[in-house]
């Protein structure tokens, strides 16, 4: 039973670590945050954070390592459908269950995204965020959705738009105060994605 116990505060610390981290970042900036701010507002004594992390840095990437991981479970879990999704060649554009359990992911841990996605965050995270999306859905593994003998453009600059974009849109919708559902966000992001901003906008029929 002590076992479960100290287990249960180690999960209790660390998430009351992540939400300090994240009031901080929101109140004065990733930069400016030190790490007695830190176990100030998680009302823990500075070993305690030692016990778990090196620094700021070190929770910083360990936070985003976690999401990142998960991010990539869930694609790996609905690589089959998504596949199926491509395969079958129907007019009617429904949302990729992917899509939506990811904005249904993002949704909760929307705290975490908005804080470091937002101007006061951690401008590394983008990079490696698009990197990996890059690398999951189009990279050269053998369960790529796109392969890189058919690009019409070289790859690297594709990557850049549909990375940037998709985290634009991300951003938009945690700053915008996440309005839209999980599947209504899915929905605006497949359309975009799958047939482009003219016809998103009304100007290609």
């Amino acid at each position: 039973m002590r076992n479960n116990n100290a287990d249960l505060r180690v999960i209790r610390t660390k998430e009351s670590i992540r939400h300090a981290l994240v009031e901080l970042i929101n109140e004065k900036g990733f930069e400016a945050i030190t790490v007695k701010d830190i176990t100030t507002m998680a009302k823990i004594n500075r070993g305690t954070f030692y016990a778990h992390y090196q620094d700021k840095f070190d929770l910083m990437a360990k936070c985003e390592e976690e999401i990142m991981l998960d991010m990539s479970r869930i694609t790996k879990q609905n690589f089959p459908s998504v596949i199926a999704a491509l395969e079958t060649d129907s007019k009617t554009l429904t949302p990729l269950s992917l899509t939506v359990t990811l904005f249904e992911y993002l949704n909760i841990n929307s705290e975490f995204m908005k804080a470091v996605l937002g101007p006061k965050g951690d401008l590394s995270f983008q990079t490696r965020l698009k990197e990996f999306m890059w690398e999951t859905l189009y990279g050269n593994n053998p369960n790529a959705f796109i392969k890189e003998e058919n690009f019409l453009v070289p790859g690297q600059y594709l990557a850049s738009y549909m990375g940037t974009a998709i985290i634009g849109v991300i951003q938009q919708w945690l700053e915008s105060g996440r309005k839209e559902s999980p599947q209504e966000m899915a929905r605006i992001l497949t359309t975009i994605t799958v047939n482009g901003p003219y016809f998103a906008a009304g100007l290609k029929k």
